[in-house]
């Protein structure tokens, strides 16, 4: 076992918390959210969606089964991560390394040997705050409070487009808007029978609609949707002219195309427990959740509220019936997570058929 290194997590509040140093040495500097899932850890730390945030796993026993490319969903975009015990030397016939080397290869500095669970409480009661990793147990807190996660969306969009084949015969042609795209949403078409184009998030509706999609799919992401003003103009200029379908903050992003608002939430949704109840439905289904804002559905015409949140009630799904158009908050796509709710992208290529 390696000697560690003493370090410290300072919330913005001047609350400290001293622990033990992994990964890579350098300190962040980030928004401190909490996530609940109990496995999931490679998912979580390559899931775009978390960029500019430091990530704290309320499982208290994270890294035993290694690192596996195989189940990246995207690239590691956290700005440091926050368990309360990890282990260092894994047990997986899969595994190709520890969970402290990918940090370090990262450049990701974490923290380990700190009771996540009170710190997970103090979120819950004064809500998400920023916080630092650090060698030292003071900090600039005026910085710490001034931090804010910008540019998000062009921060891990990509550079450029990309084709992805059909699984077996070509049923359907998606364009795919990456605002943070996690791999398994291409995976999910591909298996479907669609052929897949990943296009970056500045993408125009017209040169979307040129390529005459059967489709679009709007990708999940980071940062403040309402911050994306040009993007969330093309998508406007998308409505009606196509089929489209939106997660997490797709489905934000067509909620304010289409006249509606979103909030910033206490402390967010994330985790794969999230209970998310269809209106008009038969069941509740579990599902797995990552974001920090929701859509306000209230006073929208345009469309409807097709899911809620069974714990707080916040909007989950909106459906266009005008527009051919749905979006949920939660990711049926999920990996690490529940799968109840992937008939989704079948309700998508349904929107779909007779479009040719």
């Amino acid at each position: 076992m390696n000697k560690l290194r003493k370090a410290y997590l300072i919330l913005e509040d001047g609350t400290v918390f001293e622990g033990e140093g992994f990964g890579a040495a350098a300190g962040a500097l980030g928004e401190l959210v909490f996530t609940t899932g109990m496995c999931g850890y490679l998912e979580t730390l390559t899931d775009p969606s978390y960029y500019g945030q430091i990530v704290l796993q309320t499982f208290p026993l994270i890294g035993n089964y290694g690192v596996i490319p195989a189940d990246f969903e995207g690239q590691c975009c956290v700005k440091g991560y926050v368990v309360r015990e990890w282990c260092e030397v894994p047990s997986n016939f899969r595994s190709e390394g520890s969970l402290g080397d990918f940090l370090k290869a990262q450049g990701v500095p974490g923290i380990c040997g700190v009771d996540t669970r009170r710190i997970t409480r103090l979120l819950r009661e004064k809500g998400v705050m920023n916080a630092v990793i650090s060698d030292s147990p003071t900090a600039d807190l005026a910085a710490l409070a001034a931090y804010r996660v910008t540019n998000a969306v062009q921060s891990v969009t990509c550079a450029a487009p990309s084709l992805y084949p059909a699984a077996g015969e070509e049923r359907f042609r998606v364009t795919l808007m990456d605002f943070g795209a996690k791999r398994n949403i291409i995976r999910e078409l591909q298996k479907r029978g669609c052929a897949v184009k990943v296009v970056p998030a500045s993408t125009t509706a017209e040169a979307v609609l040129a390529e005459r999609p059967d489709g679009v799919m709007l990708s999940n992401g980071p940062g403040d949707p309402a911050e994306n003003e040009d993007i969330i103009r093309e998508i406007a200029a998308l409505c009606g002219k196509v089929p489209i379908f939106g997660i997490c903050l797709g489905h934000q992003l067509l909620a304010l195309a289409n006249g509606g608002k979103t909030v910033k939430l206490k402390y967010g949704h994330r985790g794969v427990n999230q209970p998310a109840r269809e209106i008009g439905g038969p069941r509740t289904y579990i599902t797995s959740q990552n974001h920090g804002y929701a859509v306000v559905s209230d006073g929208m015409t345009a469309g409807r509220p097709s899911f809620y949140n069974a714990n707080d009630n916040t909007c989950e799904g909106m459906e266009y019936p005008a527009l051919r158009a749905f979006s949920v908050q939660f990711h049926p796509e999920a990996c690490s997570g529940p799968r109840d709710t992937s008939f989704l992208f079948d309700r998508f290529l349904a929107l779909m058929g007779g479009t040719r």
